[in-house]
C-alpha cells in the first residue's frame, strides 16, 4: 500500500513579467508520508509560498507532477480542485483572513456547512475543535475581540473542521509575538498527532521547524 500522501517531481513555476520571465520554482521533487511532518525553509522570495499553493491546488505549476493520494491533481477540473481543497486539505495563511462578520464558532463551522454538513453538526463540532484550541470562551466573539493569538487558533480550527488529510501553513507563527508563537506551536503539533494530520509548514521559526520529521530548504 503506498504510504505517501504527496509524491511530486520536476515541479516549476514560472512568472511573467513584460518579456522576462521569473523562475521562482525549478525541478522540485517534494514528497511527504501520511501522518508525517515537514518543515518548507529559505529566505524571502525562495518560493515558499509559491510551493504551498502548486502543492494545495490555489495554483498551477507551469510544468512538473503533482501527485496526491495517487492522483494527478491538476488533471482535475475546478470543481474537484475546490472539492478536494474542501475535503482533503486545510489551509492557514500569517494573517489569518477569518471572516469580520462571523463569530469564531460561525467561522470555523463554514467550511463544513460549505460541504454539505448539516449547520447543527456543524455548530456541535466547532464547539469541539475550539475546546481543543483552548478558545471555548471565545466561540461567540468577532474576529475584531480575538487577540493575534486567538484569531490564529481560531483559523487552526476551522482548517481541521473538515478532517482534512494534510494542513498546509504559511508562516502560522511570523504575526505572532513570542508567547503567543510558542502556544501556537505547541497547539499545532498537539493536534495533528491526535487527528493523524500530516504537516507542511512553511516558515523561518526555528522553534517550530525543528520539531517537523524533516526540513526541505528551498
Amino acid at each position: 500500500m503506498n504510504n505517501l500522501l504527496f509524491n511530486c517531481s520536476k515541479i516549476c513555476k514560472n512568472f511573467y513579467q513584460g518579456d522576462g520571465v521569473i523562475e521562482v520554482l525549478k525541478d522540485i521533487d517534494f514528497s511527504l508520508e501520511k501522518s508525517s511532518s515537514v518543515a518548507i525553509t529559505g529566505p524571502s522570495g525562495s518560493g515558499k509560498t509559491t510551493l504551498l499553493n502548486v502543492l494545495s491546488g490555489l495554483d498551477s505549476p507551469t510544468s512538473g507532477e503533482i501527485i496526491f493520494k495517487e492522483n494527478d491533481i491538476h488533471n482535475l477540473d475546478d470543481k474537484e480542485i475546490a472539492l478536494m481543497r474542501n475535503k482533503e486539505i486545510g489551509f492557514v495563511y500569517q494573517f489569518h483572513h477569518l471572516l469580520p462578520e462571523f463569530t469564531a464558532l460561525e467561522n470555523v463551522s463554514l467550511p463544513m456547512q460549505i460541504s454539505g454538513i448539516d449547520s447543527e453538526e456543524a455548530l456541535e463540532k466547532s464547539n469541539t475543535l475550539l475546546k481543543k484550541v483552548n478558545l471555548n470562551n471565545r466561540v461567540n466573539h468577532k474576529p475584531s475581540e480575538l487577540s493575534g493569538g486567538e484569531r490564529q487558533r481560531v483559523a487552526v480550527a476551522r482548517a481541521l473542521s473538515n478532517s482534512p488529510s494534510c494542513l498546509i501553513m504559511d508562516e502560522p507563527t511570523g504575526d505572532l509575538d513570542t508567547y503567543n508563537a510558542l502556544n501556537i506551536v505547541e497547539t499545532i503539533l498537539e493536534l495533528s498527532q491526535e487527528l493523524k494530520v500530516s504537516l507542511i509548514i512553511a516558515t523561518h521559526d526555528v522553534s517550530l521547524s525543528s520539531k517537523m520529521d524533516r526540513i526541505f530548504s528551498l
